[in-house]
């Protein structure tokens, strides 16, 4: 691989040649700041905090590519003070109601001023007025916070190739915009959330339901009961100062408890109900032929995009709910029985990895009788700050177990957090229902990993072969589905997550700053973190949890019968591409 040498400040650097002057610096323990860019989404140098100087220029380093023998100098007075101006012009039509922002303390322009040193903003002048867009039920926009960096906009059009939001207009009026200006929640955002997690600000945040369920707890006709996804025991303790990928799940049990919930269910339960629904129905659009491939329908980002950009295929969607949603369903019908409560006195939160969730949560094809199936959902980030703000020492909270018998999941469904994990999943069950036997090694490797997109091929022991695609992050799913339209790929199962890694990286996920997500994978510690507490399980198949056999066996009856279609499945609604 060619290198290339030259000086930064003084100093020979070695790189691969095509790195970026803000690469190699950051490479040699240099830390340029930056605000707009973000690795791999977004390379505008706009901002202009990143300047270095180059001979008599100054020039933005995340673009400037690292030429042999060039000389580069990244603190002279000259830097220091072009990158003060840029912050300064910035906050002068910032919004700088810091204390009370939803990013104070996790700010990238909060951090950049304060090593800059800026004390006070030398410009002063008109200021932008921009209203806060409140219509979507997953995300709140407030403009006068933006800064125009194009974070969002690159993880919204190049990453995940929705196009939601785009720049509109020039100069001071420039501002960032869904089409035609209309309300998010009249765009075609699938609510993913991953502009949140690229804003270095508070102009994007999740829309939140603390307080709904604040005053929930404090109703004594109502009873409460929360359950939590796997990807969010792998990535609360990041909340509070643990390492990345630290798994808490005793922790986060024990916490909920002490916040005043009545039960404290894991949503693994309903991931394993899920497998068993999703994977007879597999089976049986193997054998008929139809719909095929079967496509993941535990996501609601992809559900909403294929709802978009794809309604002719909406009919190879599973029509399985997703894992929390049923069993928010089961909560208010197998449980409400069985503990003697009225359906509605129950409240049933979902703590989630996901903004997608608040959205799916509300969708009215995911009620019965005029209750919903879930409630209430929180990020992983709301939980966070309802136990910051109960005052609970999280981090020597002494682990507590799952209530019964909604909260015995198995280890198939802890691996759904990660991209690949639902398809191994059903892997291991389909497997051992076509056998008759059981599987000798249960990990499915091929479908684990970051790769955009995977494929692999299963034989089964009736002779059926089962092709296989992994996909996450919505642009490998479009670029597969188009590849289908066209007849290049064909499938018989796909597993798609909106979001890159899976839900480990969901957009109700802590939010990690641009400088740290490129010293750290983030994705790769916390999906080693969901495949040890699969390995920590001793039920790791999802047809062999004595409660889901419980379950079928007291309630349901049998998978994708009649009880088990009216409770756990659902359809799809075919909406406009703009």
């Amino acid at each position: 691989m060619d290198t290339i040498k030259f000086m930064i400040d003084g100093i020979e650097a070695e790189v691969t040649k095509g790195t970026t002057v803000l690469e190699a610096a950051r490479n040699q323990g240099v830390d340029i700041p930056s605000l707009c860019y973000l690795k791999e989404i977004n390379h505008s140098s706009s901002c202009r905090v990143c300047v270095v100087e180059v001979g008599p220029r100054l020039i933005a380093s995340c673009t400037l590519i690292a030429e042999e023998g060039m000389k580069i100098q990244t603190n002279t007075q000259k830097v220091r003070d072009a990158r003060r101006a840029s912050v300064e012009l910035l906050l002068s039509d910032h919004n700088q109601e810091c204390l009370s922002c939803s990013r104070s303390g996790g700010c990238e322009l909060q951090d950049v001023s304060s090593n800059l040193n800026i004390r006070k903003v030398t410009y002063t002048g008109e200021k932008s007025s921009q209203e806060k867009d409140y219509t979507s039920p997953a995300i709140v926009r407030d403009a006068s916070k933006c800064i125009l960096c194009g974070r969002c906009v690159g993880a919204c059009g190049t990453m995940q190739t929705v196009g939601a939001i785009s720049f509109a207009k020039r100069g001071f009026d420039t501002v960032i915009s869904t089409a035609f200006g209309r309300p998010l929640a009249e765009s075609t955002c699938v609510n993913c959330g991953q502009c949140i997690m690229a804003c270095p600000v508070g102009a994007l945040s999740e829309r939140e339901n603390i307080d709904d369920v604040w005053d929930d707890l404090a109703d004594p006709a109502k009873y409460v009961v929360v359950q939590t996804a796997p990807a969010v025991r792998v990535a609360l303790g990041e909340e509070f100062g643990l390492p990345v990928g630290t798994r808490v799940t005793g922790k986060m049990v024990a916490a909920l408890r002490k916040l005043g919930f009545d039960k404290v269910f894991d949503a693994n339960f309903g991931a394993d109900l899920t497998i068993m629904e999703e994977g007879t129905e597999l089976l049986s659009r193997l054998g008929s032929g139809e719909n095929l491939p079967l496509m993941t329908s535990c996501c609601p980002g992809w559900v909403k995009f294929m709802e978009h950009n794809f309604p002719d295929r909406l009919g190879n969607l599973s029509t399985c709910k997703s894992p929390h949603e049923m069993e928010g369903s089961m909560v208010k019908s197998f449980f409400a029985k069985k503990a003697g409560i009225d359906p509605k006195n129950i409240v049933v939160v979902s703590i989630m990895p996901c903004t997608a969730k608040k959205y799916e949560g509300a969708r009215e094809e995911l009620s019965r009788e005029g209750l919903q199936d879930v409630d209430w959902v929180l990020t992983t980030r709301e939980l966070a700050a309802m136990i910051k703000e109960a005052g609970l020492d999280f981090v020597n909270l002494k682990d507590e177990a799952f209530d019964n018998p909604i909260g015995k999941g198995s280890g198939a469904a802890v691996i759904f957090g990660a991209t690949g994990g639902v398809a191994e999943a059903a892997l291991r069950t389909v497997f051992e229902i076509t056998s008759g036997k059981a599987l000798d090694t249960i990990e499915y490797t091929a479908v684990r990993g970051m790769e955009g997109i995977k494929e692999t091929v299963i034989d089964l022991p009736t002779g059926q072969r089962i092709r296989t695609a992994v996909v996450h992050g919505l642009g490998n799913a479009r670029k597969l589905m188009e590849a289908m339209e066209r007849g290049d790929k064909t499938y018989d199962f796909m597993e798609v997550m909106a979001c890159p890694g899976g839900c480990i990286t969901g957009g109700g996920q802590p939010i990690v700053d641009a400088g740290t997500s490129e010293r750290i994978d983030i994705k790769a510690e916390r999906a080693k973190a969901i495949y040890t507490e699969d390995e920590a399980q001793t039920v790791r198949k999802s047809h062999n949890n004595p409660y889901i056999k419980a379950l079928y066996e007291e309630f349901l009856g049998e998978p994708n019968g009649h009880l088990a279609h009216e409770l756990l499945h659902t359809h799809y609604i075919k909406r406009s591409k703009v």
